[in-house]
């Protein structure tokens, strides 16, 4: 029979990131909490906890945890329609979630805030590129993702969101500097661009769309959707931006398209475990419903 007493410490440490805070959260001993640990390891011949700061699940101690997770919905799912058989075994359930960062920095966080409204669950967001989304729903990581991928990983439901619209936006001086003679894919192999990291390749997708480019050209690596827009004003590179985080500097000019009219289209789908989408509906309501009210 599973040890649910030393489970629930290790997911606890897990989520806070630290055996005291995770003893804190049980309301029990720090040393208590460390001889569960060590047991459960010894009882397994396994590692679950990479020590550290913070402390972080092993592969087995990662399998663990979702267990946790999984056992904790099910179990809010019941005593929300048996109230009387008890407190629960854990605190609330917390969701993992992928969404890619461009999503989280224009339209996700009033899905999120909405849901949080509604549901007593809470949410723990991993960003991602959404071309590689999916791939923590397949490796079972999170229970719903924003992806670009529109196949259904196995077990999860598959709901269309709509398209992500971004421009290639540049200083006006930026503009200036490198591409005296208009923007060609020639020009554009020598001006740097910005990439968000090295799965990025939206950059490289619209060189290739509109001008048929192929040679990356050079590039600064900067992983944040508000620094992408920062940078370009700044005049540092030319970058793929979502189009309602530069509305306002392109109305007034403090940024520029390289080729007006020239955006591209990123179609988004939401994926999530048929379990969530069961026994949360609320989720997958309010990120539909801040879908609609963002994308086209």
């Amino acid at each position: 029979m599973i040890d649910y007493s030393a489970a629930l410490a290790v997911a606890a440490i897990v989520r806070t990131g630290s055996f005291e805070k995770a003893a804190r959260a049980l309301t029990v001993t720090p040393s208590a909490i460390s001889q569960r640990v060590r047991l459960l390891e010894e009882r397994l011949g396994a590692v679950l906890i990479e020590r550290g700061t913070p402390c972080t699940a092993t592969e087995k101690g990662a399998w663990l945890c979702r267990h946790v997770e999984l056992v904790g919905m099910l179990e809010s799912d019941l005593l929300e329609r048996l109230p009387g058989l008890g407190d629960p075994l854990s605190g609330p359930v917390t969701l993992d979630i992928a969404v890619n960062a461009d999503s989280l920095g224009t339209w996700f966080m009033p899905a999120a805030a909405a849901f949080a409204e509604r549901s007593k669950a809470l949410l723990r967001i991993a960003v991602d590129d959404q071309d590689h989304t999916a791939d923590w729903l397949r490796r079972g990581h999170v229970v719903a993702a924003v992806t670009s991928l529109s196949k259904p990983v196995a077990g999860c439901k598959v709901s269309p969101l709509g398209r992500l619209r971004y421009h290639a936006t540049a200083s006006p001086e930026f503009m200036a500097r490198h591409f005296p003679d208009g923007v060609t894919a020639e020009a554009l192999a020598r001006a740097p661009a910005l990439t968000f990291n090295q799965k990025d390749g939206l950059q490289q997708d619209w060189a290739r769309q509109t001008l048929g480019a192929t040679d990356p050209g050079p590039t600064h690596w900067l992983p944040s959707t508000q620094g992408f827009v920062d940078a370009a004003l700044l005049g540092m590179g030319w970058g793929l931006n979502p189009a309602r985080l530069v509305e306002g500097n392109l109305a007034t000019g403090r940024l520029v398209e390289l080729v007006p009219g020239a955006s591209l289209d990123v179609t988004l789908y939401w994926q999530v475990s048929r379990l969530v989408s069961g026994q949360f509906p609320e989720l997958t309501q309010a990120v539909l419903d801040a879908a609609r009210q963002a994308l086209g």
